[in-house]
Order: structure tokens, then sequence, then C-alpha cells
């Protein structure tokens, strides 16, 4: 729970004098930045920390870039074998925990081991085991080829296989560029340089993390208490003295889940699944086509965002020919011809079942509440009765398979296409919330799965969205109706310089930080 603006600035009063309003600019080697929440589960890469963004404490095998493109990290070598079964994977030597302890092959094998018997998103269920073949060779077997599987190079942070256990999601260890100091739940983060990282350096030997609102986050640097803030669209164009604005294009994502089946059954939790409305793919089809997505970003993102087609606009992996036209002549015929005619309240029934569903977001998200009452609104131009409703994340998790849901993505890795469209993936956590199943859909991307190298895999990620006849997009199954993709957008001290941005992937895990070794603080 986020504290109060006057609970965490005397923290920072007390703490920083030199972030006194007013106080004249000067090189100085640490930050405070309010750039979002803190981790539910804490800083531990085996439980999602880091997914999207470098995970800061731990180091990871590969990262990437600011153009994305793969450069070594702890791996100097990596290799996978003839029939794509095993990856061999050489370390750099030397290199040390915060600890002091030092980073072998066994600790490598171990993340990856113990990753796999904790679950959760990872993707690590194809994963035979992992080895360390000597102290600086680590071999992953595979127990059937698979494309992504070389993700976690990128995500997974490497954890010590000695001290790892019980409380260290609180007390990270790792081999990162810094290591933590304090962390007071609710209020801030502060952590330091490890003085012993083999990589670049950061000009910033200190970080504080203040965990505040967007209001209060959005005062902070008004009162010259932090160094960057990251702030919603709609409150883009408030200007701050001493401050720039930092638009970063990212495929942080928002779109409407649709619940796929006819209502009737129970899933293995007993709840409810399917929805008598969403479940007619006219229906899908039709909100597809009928809702304006240049609107949306007009009105909903102050212009700081784009229409969204699908899960991974502008990656290799998408298919731009999927994406469909607003359409709303063509999406009122389509419900005519499928039987939805238009009643005397001005909206459709077919056999007694009324045009109409909950729509449901996260009462404490401003973005998506705004989102979901824009597009409620434009469905009713189709004779859709969207009842926007506000929830904790707890309800939303119980109805997500009866009722439409207002959720976001974004991934740097097509992995996150798979888990949201794969027949498997039905039910688990918000990835398939639907249960959107097409056996076609599933050849798909089990072929892309197959395939020999990334690069080989792209066309069957975008046969999966639309091969020319059906596919999980608006043009085939409609399995949502993506929306918007959001530009994050940051207020930066004028004298920091970030350098090159990342194309951003979600939100989450502070991905603004994955290039911190390439800032600089430009006054004297």
């Amino acid at each position: 729970m986020n504290r109060s603006f006057a609970g965490w600035a005397g923290l920072l009063f007390f703490s920083t004098s030199s972030l006194i309003a007013g106080a004249p600019a000067f090189a100085k080697n640490d930050l405070v930045l309010a750039i979002g929440g803190e981790p539910d589960t804490g800083y531990d890469p085996l439980l999602g920390w880091g997914r999207y963004g470098h995970p800061l404490f731990q180091s990871t095998l590969l990262r990437r870039d600011a153009d994305l493109n793969t450069v070594p990290d702890l791996a100097t070598e990596w290799k996978l074998s003839d029939d794509r079964l095993v990856w061999t994977v050489t370390l750099r030597p030397g290199v040390v925990f915060s600890d002091g302890t030092p980073l072998t092959a066994e600790d490598v094998a171990f993340t990856f081991n113990e990753a796999a018997s904790a679950g959760g998103a990872l993707d690590l269920t194809v994963m035979e085991k992992a080895e360390a073949v000597d102290d600086l060779t680590v071999r992953i077997e595979l127990k059937r080829p698979w494309v992504t599987f070389s993700e976690n190079f990128y995500s997974l942070g490497i954890v010590p296989s000695d001290s790892y256990g019980q409380g260290y999601a609180r007390n990270p260890v790792g081999s990162g560029p810094y290591r933590l100091v304090s962390w007071t739940e609710g209020e801030q983060l502060i952590v330091e340089a490890n003085p012993d990282y083999y990589g670049p350096k950061s000009q910033f030997e200190r970080l504080t993390f203040v965990f505040t609102g967007e209001d209060a986050g959005l005062a902070a640097a008004r009162a010259g208490q932090v160094d960057m803030v990251s702030v919603p669209a709609l409150m883009a164009d408030d200007m701050i003295d001493g401050f720039k604005r930092l638009q970063v294009m990212s495929v942080d994502n928002r779109g409407l889940t649709f619940p796929m089946q006819e209502p009737g059954e129970v899933n293995a939790q007993g709840e409810a699944v399917g929805n008598a409305v969403t479940s007619d793919p006219a229906i899908r089809r039709a909100i597809n086509l009928g809702v304006d997505r240049e609107q949306l970003v007009e009105v909903v993102l102050n212009g700081f965002g784009r229409p969204a087609a699908g899960p991974a606009d502008g990656m290799p992996w998408s298919n731009a020919d999927a994406a469909v036209t607003y359409a709303p002549d063509e999406a009122r015929a389509m419900l005519d011809a499928a039987g939805w005619p238009v009643g005397d309240d001005g909206f459709r029934a077919k056999d007694g079942v009324k045009a109409g569903f909950k729509i449901y977001y996260p009462a404490s998200d401003a973005v998506r509440q705004a989102l979901t009452v824009v597009v409620a609104e434009q469905l009713k131009a189709l004779g859709i009765n969207a009842q926007p409703t506000g929830a904790s994340w707890e309800q939303i998790e119980r109805f997500a398979h009866q009722e439409p849901v207002m959720l976001g993505w974004g991934s740097h890795s097509p992995l996150e296409v798979y888990s949201l469209y794969n027949s498997d993936w039905g039910g688990v956590g918000f990835y398939n919330p639907g249960y959107f199943s097409d056996t076609v859909v599933d050849a798909h991307l089990a072929a892309a799965q197959q395939a020999a190298t990334l690069e080989a895999s792209y066309p069957h990620w975008q046969a999966a969205e639309w091969d020319g006849e059906t596919g999980f997009s608006a043009r085939g199954l409609a399995g949502w109706a993506w929306l918007v993709n959001l530009d994050h957008i940051y207020f930066t001290n004028e004298c920091l310089d970030i350098g090159k941005t990342q194309i951003e992937p979600h939100g989450h895990g502070w991905p603004i930080t994955s290039m911190i070794d390439q800032w600089a603080w430009t006054c004297d």
C-alpha cells in the first residue's frame, strides 16, 4: 500500500539534503526515482522479478541493447545442439555475488532448476535439467525443441545456490550492478552500486526508489524531491520547471479479453466459465470493427500512444496484415446478419439474450478506467450495453472467465503470444482468461516453437495471428479486442541524460532502468 506524499517526503528531506527544492544543480552520484510501484513478490527472479526489465540486483546470461540486439552479460558463449535439445553456455570468469562468494556454473544450474520447480510464468516447462559441467560451463537439456526457451537467458536473474531460500525476495543477493541497502515496504527502496560488478559502471552510486501514487509523484517532482517520475498519459502535459518530458515508445498494450465459451461450465477451481454474448464470434468481430482506437489514443492517452491491433505490434513476430480498420457501419451490419436486432431500448438481443456484459477494470488504475468508460460509450452506438465495473484484482480474477476484462501485456518475447492464445494456457492466471482454443492456431504456435531459430519462427507466429483464413486476431476468431499501445512518459531532471532508450515492454519492473549504465548527470 502506498503511503501519503507527506509520509515519505520527510524521509527524503532527512536523508538527502541535496534534494531540497530550489537547491542549485551540481554533479552528483545519487538519484531519487518515482517510476512505479514495488513488486508484490519482492526481488526474487524465480518469482518473476526482472521479467519486464533488467533485474538490477542479479545478472542474466544475456542482455538486450537499446536496439534490442543481443549482447553478452554473464555468458560469453552460448550454443544450441544440432537437435536443438541442449544449450551449452560458457560463463564469464571471476564473477562474484554481492556477498563476496564466487558465481559459478553450479549457481546457474541451480537457478534454472529451482525456477523450473517453482512454476509460474517462466518458460521452463520444457527443461529436462540444468547441470554444471565445470565451474564455467552449464549444460541445459530440453525435453523437446522450444524456440522461446532462450528468452530466459535475458530475464532470469542468477541467484546463489548456497544461500538462496526463504527471505531471499526481501534481501536479494546477486551479481548485478546494484545491491540492496534497505527496503521500507510501501515507501522506498534504497540501493547502492555493487563494487564487484564486472560490467559497465553507472555514474550513480546510490538510487532511491520512492513508491508513491501518480499525483504524489508529480508533486514531488515539482518540489524538486525526485530526479525522475513516471506519469500516465493524461498528466503528460503538466510540464515541470527544471524537467524535460521523455516519451518512450513501448509494446505495453491494453485490450479487452473475451470469454469464448457458452456459459454453463466450471473450471477446476469451481469458477463459472463462459459468456452468452461474447461467445458469439459476430459480437467479438463487431466490437473490433466498432471501436474507434484513434479516439481512444486522443481522449484517454492524450495522444501519447498508438492504436493496437495485436499483442506485439511492431515486433518481428507480429502480423501487420491482421489489423482491421474502424468500420462501425460494417459492425452494425454484421450484428444484424448474425441475428442481433436492435430493440426499443436501443440495445440488441438474440433469442432472449441481451447484448450486454460487464467490463471489469482495476479500480486503482485511472487509465484502464478511462479506456473502459470510453469503450462502453462507443459500444452503445453498436447497440451493445457494456457496463464499466471497477474492482480489486482479487475480484477480477474470480470473474475474468465470465466477463470481459481490461488487461495489459507487452513483451520483448513471443512467448507471451503463446501464453495468451495456446489452448493449454486457458484459465492460467490472466494469460488466457477467456479460454481461447483453436486447433489451427495451436498448430501454428507449435510450429513456431519447433522452428530452428527465433528468426525462422516469425512466419509461424504471424500465421497464428492471421494465416489468410483464420487466426487469433480481429480478422479471425477475435479472441481479444486489442485497443491501444501506451507510450511511457517520464519527467526527468534537465541535468539527467539517459541516452538512447529501448522500446519498452509492459511497465512492471522499471524497464527504464535497463540501460542505467549509460545514464549521466550533465550539469556542473
